[in-house]
């Protein structure tokens, strides 16, 4: 099994808010704490799990500040950037990094189920935010409406240098894994998985390092990553899900 510098349970901490709809930061801070108690090897703030787009940017700037000074280094922190507008998605990036996030992770620019960008725009908006100098996840999830190519994401990890990592969660991710890994190989630093780990198992086969499910069940999952990537995971334990 190739070893990767990202690998394990990399879970989305929920947004949490109270009973009038304001955000929750005692209940955040309980969140983080449940998280790191239960051996998370990273933890991924303002993604879709995360209510993110129930946020207002006042709200996201409070909660990215108030996780990186609650975690306080005892895990690395992935910010969700993601937007369409690439000005907004660099100065999301350019924060995360003064705030000592570890990575960024961004979908594809789009807007609505309609309005998408080309491959073009696409690559332009990675690599303004890859100029920035902090790793970059790629979140290939069917949300964005956009059916990345292995071919693109490949191009891009290779030719845009802080591009480290993908979490593919569309059709057959087991399978875009294992031709990511094959044609991009040393250029990847952590393939991941996602979608609850429902597909865990074929995701690890297929040369995944880890998984950024939701909140729910890290403390099972990063046990069963682990154990795999360590070669001592039973194999009547393996299962395949159509």
């Amino acid at each position: 099994m190739k070893q990767f510098k990202y690998n394990g349970s990399w879970p989305v901490a929920p947004t949490p808010f109270t009973d009038s709809g304001n955000v929750d930061l005692d209940g955040m801070k309980r969140v983080i704490d449940c998280m790191i108690d239960q051996g998370v090897d990273g933890i991924c703030i303002l993604a879709n799990f995360s209510e993110q787009f129930s946020l207002s940017d006042d709200e996201r700037s409070t909660i990215t500040k108030f996780c990186m000074k609650h975690v306080s280094g005892r895990v690395p922190v992935i910010v969700t950037i993601s937007h369409f507008s690439t000005e907004i998605a660099v100065s999301r990036t350019k924060n995360a990094l003064s705030l000592g996030a570890e990575m960024v992770m961004m979908m594809p620019p789009y807007h609505g189920t309609l309005l998408h960008a080309s491959y073009n725009q696409i690559y332009q908006q990675f690599d303004r935010v890859g100029n920035i100098g902090i790793p970059i996840m790629l979140q290939d999830a069917p949300i964005s409406g956009i059916d990345l190519s292995v071919e693109i994401i490949v191009k891009m990890i290779k030719e845009i240098e802080q591009l480290k990592c993908v979490k593919i969660e569309s059709q057959k991710a087991d399978t875009k894994i294992k031709k990511i890994i094959k044609i991009a190989q040393k250029s990847i630093d952590g393939p991941f998985g996602g979608k609850e780990g429902i597909d865990l198992i074929n995701e690890l086969d297929a040369g995944a390092s880890g998984c950024m499910s939701s909140s729910l069940l890290p403390e099972l999952i990063r046990p069963a990553i682990i154990s795999y990537l360590n070669g001592k995971l039973d194999s009547s334990s393996k299962c395949n899900i159509e």
